[in-house]
């Protein structure tokens, strides 16, 4: 059976997804992600260029085809390039694993754990709506949850686009009090700072949250500050996350080094797919860090992610987007033929058993979707000022 790729598809779907479909000459259909929220037509020209460089190459040589995605332009990385050869490296696993009728996971060197614990999404951009976010995640059997810890706060409505920075201390209280409501219920919190915030608030938000015990804070600064994040693990106890703008294992270096965080939060949608998520995990096992992939993406995503956390002895959590408030038009379970591979019990997901990916896509849908999608602007993220006007990071 030829594994000669004859076709590359790239398929853009509510709520804000891009999906890759690689076909070889023998019939195997292959599925990725290359998902980069808000940078949507910038993904699709990329691919352009991989259609034009690799029809016609043997979709087995997963590496080789990586390799000249990644170095022989002379430029590269960066989220664009990257998210592009995430989703056409994810659908060649898909269908190495189809053709010899395994699941990725053993290609990576099998199983070391049979379920996954799994964290859903209650936003927290506004406070109102987060205990009931966090009551709807416990009833589906979700046992630890995410929340924004900087988001919008909630004064009159027509300036609620308008604050989205924590500029005032005494606003650090309103969100350790939505923390500790959710804490109330009986779940673990992750709590995502976004990057948004100037270090001296980060810096009190963080030990003010600390006898709280969070699972973790995500990005508490922005990603270009690795010292400032450094000198901020030095002062609280709780463990520091972060990853998600970090594009390759180059990128994790000076976090590393610098011994600045406790978990790694690699997306695999934007660093290189499961064969760069695969290194990175194995890199931060070095340094004690624990793997918890970033994916508030879609469910090609999601498996993919799934593969690698199954093989990772230093894996620790997984994010999942079931229900979150982005996907508006389609959710994590659209386009699944079978839904019940996510299936949540006890905080958990079962291990993916099926060859490849693991997942049956609806290939009628997506095509149905993406063809009323077309008609749609790409989706971008909000745009957020301060009350005095400036812009704010969202």
């Amino acid at each position: 059976m030829s594994s000669t790729i004859t076709k590359i598809e790239i398929f853009r779907v509510p709520p804000r997804w891009l999906f890759v479909r690689v076909e070889t000459q023998g019939g195997i259909v292959g599925w990725g992600e290359g998902t980069l929220e808000g940078h949507t037509e910038a993904v699709e020209g990329a691919y352009q260029d991989l259609v034009r460089r690799f029809v016609g190459w043997d979709a087995d040589k997963i590496q080789d085809i990586w390799q000249h995605a990644y170095r022989a332009r002379f430029y590269r990385g960066g989220p664009v390039l990257m998210s592009a050869l995430s989703g056409l490296d994810i659908a060649l696993w898909d269908i190495k694993g189809k053709r010899l009728g395994v699941p990725v996971w053993q290609l990576l060197g099998g199983k070391v754990r049979d379920r996954l614990k799994v964290y859903g999404w209650i936003g927290g951009d506004k406070p109102s709506a987060v205990i009931e976010g966090a009551q709807a995640r416990k009833e589906q059997g979700f046992t630890a949850v995410k929340m924004n810890g900087t988001g919008k706060s909630e004064p009159a409505e027509s300036t609620l686009q308008a604050i989205s920075w924590i500029d005032s201390p005494a606003l650090l209280l309103e969100t350790v009090a939505r923390v500790s409501e959710v804490k109330s219920i009986g779940l673990d919190v992750g709590i995502d700072f976004h990057g948004r915030v100037h270090k001296g608030m980060a810096k009190q938000l963080a030990r003010l949250l600390e006898p709280l015990q969070p699972l973790f804070i995500e990005e508490p600064l922005l990603p270009t500050q690795p010292l400032e994040i450094t000198d901020l693990k030095h002062l609280v106890s709780t463990p520091i996350a972060l990853g998600e703008r970090l594009y390759g294992r180059n990128d994790f270096r000076p976090y590393l080094e610098a011994r600045a965080i406790d978990i790694a939060q690699p997306d695999v949608a934007h660093c290189g797919g499961i064969s760069e998520l695969h290194r990175i995990a194995t890199l931060v096992e070095t340094y004690d860090v624990a793997l918890a992939p970033h994916c508030p993406l879609g469910p090609i995503a999601l498996a993919a992610c799934m593969q690698v956390d199954i093989a990772s002895p230093n894996f620790f959590i997984q994010e999942l987007s079931l229900q979150m408030h982005y996907n508006e038009g389609a959710d994590l379970l659209t386009y699944l033929v079978d839904p019940s591979v996510f299936a949540i019990k006890e905080g958990h997901v079962e291990a993916l058993q099926g060859p490849g990916l693991g997942i049956e896509i609806n290939e009628r849908l997506v095509r149905e979707y993406a063809e009323k999608y077309k008609q749609d602007q790409p989706w971008i993220n909000a745009i957020w000022t301060g009350a005095d006007g400036s812009l704010r990071e969202w």
